[in-house]
């Protein structure tokens, strides 16, 4: 529940952005997650200085995970400046299960259940669904964008989504490791905050010119990005990171809807159906969870 609560959250940002049109979507990311994850890394600050020890043994990690939050937001949201918020959206989140999983594979030699497999398997078809057909929509309208533009706004979807299971994976690893959750998200986001803060000394200065721009900004910055992954951090300390990824697949089903209601994207009936195979997914990986023990990581 932790998760979804953060991924609903999450699931504004592409919308919100919208509101600031003249900020630049570097700005717009750098902000979102540069501010925010300095403001995790400040309320995380005891348990950081009770932690560094530790954090210093794990020093890898957390600078590997840092890289990760620092380039995550950048990629997003060029993704979805250039794609359009719903396709930016569904291939960066969309494609962070199947990254997860690789890198649980790979490096964690971690088996996965036929149940996992399959509630993750309905979402991402859902996902590919919902993508087709917001791009079918676009294709159809009198702004239909460019297919160069679509085309680099979905490989920057595919950095986006595999920067977020690689720092998924390293705070989650940080955490099995002894560390306390919010510290591992705390140092992790304190160390991406910080390397976004050139960027947005570079690009910011839009943010400034009228309090509308600044008021997304804060938004962003306070509501998605610091409390959305406070809680993402407490569920991250609770379930695996390839559940956790694939548990965020209601973010792009939330940012259609807001999408449509609120931007005025449109999305043909085959879109809706991609987003309740998404839901369904979600179902599958939920119900399971309540009755079976899982392993909990100090908070």
């Amino acid at each position: 529940m932790f998760v979804l609560l953060a991924s609903v959250l999450w699931g504004t940002t592409g919308t919100a952005a919208t509101l600031a049109p003249h900020v630049g979507p570097l700005a717009i990311g750098a902000a979102a997650m540069g501010i925010g994850g300095l403001l995790q890394a400040l309320t995380a600050w005891p348990l950081l200085r009770a932690s560094w020890s530790a954090l210093l043994r794990h020093r890898r990690a957390v600078v590997l995970g840092g890289g990760a939050v620092a380039v995550y937001p950048l990629a997003f949201y060029s993704s979805m400046h250039l794609a359009g918020v719903t396709v930016g959206t569904v291939v960066s989140i969309g494609s962070a299960p199947l990254a997860s999983a690789v890198l649980e594979r790979v490096v964690d030699r971690r088996r996965f259940s036929r149940r996992w497999a399959a509630g993750a398997a309905t979402a991402v078809v859902g996902t590919v669904l919902l993508c087709a057909a917001q791009a079918a929509a676009a294709a159809d309208g009198d702004g239909a964008r460019q297919p160069g533009a679509v085309v680099a706004g979905v490989l920057l979807g595919l950095v986006a989504g595999t920067t977020y299971a690689l720092y998924s994976w390293t705070a989650h690893r940080l955490m099995t490791r002894g560390i306390p959750a919010r510290a591992a998200m705390g140092a992790t986001f304190g160390v991406g905050g910080l390397m976004l803060m050139p960027v947005l000394a570079l690009t910011g200065g839009p943010l400034l010119a009228s309090w509308s721009n600044a008021a997304v900004g804060g938004y962003l910055a306070l509501v998605p990005m610091f409390a959305g992954y406070v809680l993402f951090g407490l569920g991250l300390a609770r379930v695996l990171p390839s559940t956790a990824t694939t548990l965020s697949l209601v973010e792009p089903v939330v940012a259609a809807v807001l999408a449509v209601a609120i931007v005025g994207e449109g999305l043909l009936p085959a879109g809706w159906a991609g987003a309740a195979l998404v839901l369904a997914g979600l179902l599958v990986l939920t119900l399971p969870a309540q009755r079976r023990r899982a392993q909990v990581i100090r908070p």
